[in-house]
């Protein structure tokens, strides 16, 4: 994906991961990726500090389409801020923030289970 308007235009797991990619749909993806309802997205933040309420933007542009995001913080788990949280639930998403390895593991179960989830994952350093 070599442009942020880079996407691939439908909801796929993740296959792999590992220092600064991501693998899925038999292609690979360097830096971080949002895992929507419209497909795969490269995501501009490379650390916790940089999720915000603008870098999820897709996310609430798509919120009809999912009951639960999960975050996947890096290496070190990150508490959602509460206002970030409280924007989310407003919009009807339940949110779960965890390493990435163990949201990219959570997604893919939710993914398999036809749950509305998407994901936001940070690639890891």
């Amino acid at each position: 994906m070599a442009t942020p308007d880079a996407h691939l235009p439908r909801q796929v797991p993740v296959e792999g991961y590992g220092k600064g990619f991501f693998h899925f749909a038999g292609m690979a993806s360097s830096g971080s990726i949002l895992a929507l309802p419209s497909g795969i997205h490269a995501w501009a933040p490379v650390r916790a500090a940089d999720i915000d309420a603008a870098a999820l933007a897709e996310v609430f542009r798509q919120a009809e389409a999912i009951q639960m995001l999960i975050i996947g913080t890096g290496l070190e788990p990150w508490p959602v801020p509460e206002a970030l949280r409280w924007r989310l639930r407003d919009v009807g998403i339940g949110v779960d923030a965890m390493p990435t390895r163990a949201a990219a593991s959570t997604y893919n179960v939710l993914l398999d289970e036809g749950r509305a989830v998407a994901a936001a994952l940070l690639a890891l350093p």
